[in-house]
């Protein structure tokens, strides 16, 4: 298992940067723009458990797979979500998004996430090719987008 994290502060409210991880599809597409849908399959209470069903564009293919939200807080000046889900039954997925509020207008914004190959030629692949290229961009764009609304 690979594991990747990445952190930044960004100049805008706790509340504003959460809204991208927890709001809208509209809202989610501004920092993750290949998720195409995000439909409700399960709610709980407590967060703990909820499971959306989403489908993500990689060029002309659309991979649908259900994510589940294993880790959930939202306070006032702590946030943090982690969900999980299996890509292609070639990969098991967690990312976690915690925010700190740092001020009324700046955030501590941290993204973990791992990747765990389910079959034994990924291993192989993932051990070649696993950078943190796209975990880098996707805090980058977090920040650029929170920071510009």
């Amino acid at each position: 298992m690979r594991e990747w994290t990445k952190d930044t502060e960004i100049n805008a409210p706790i509340d504003q940067v959460w809204k991208y991880f927890e709001g809208s599809l509209a809202d989610m597409q501004k920092i993750m723009p290949n998720v195409v849908e995000n439909q409700l399959v399960k709610e709980t209470d407590e967060g703990v458990g909820t499971i959306y069903r989403q489908k993500y564009r990689e060029g002309k293919r659309v991979q649908e797979y259900e994510v589940e939200t294993l880790i959930y807080e939202n306070e006032p000046e702590y946030k943090k979500m982690k969900v999980g889900f299996t890509l292609a039954n070639m990969f098991e997925i967690t990312a976690t998004y915690e925010l700190k509020r740092l001020a009324d207008n700046k955030t501590y914004f941290c993204y973990t996430t791992t990747n765990k190959p389910l079959k034994w030629f990924v291993k192989l692949i993932l051990k070649l090719a696993g950078s943190d290229k796209v975990v880098v961009q996707f805090v980058e764009r977090v920040k650029r987008v929170a920071e510009a609304e």
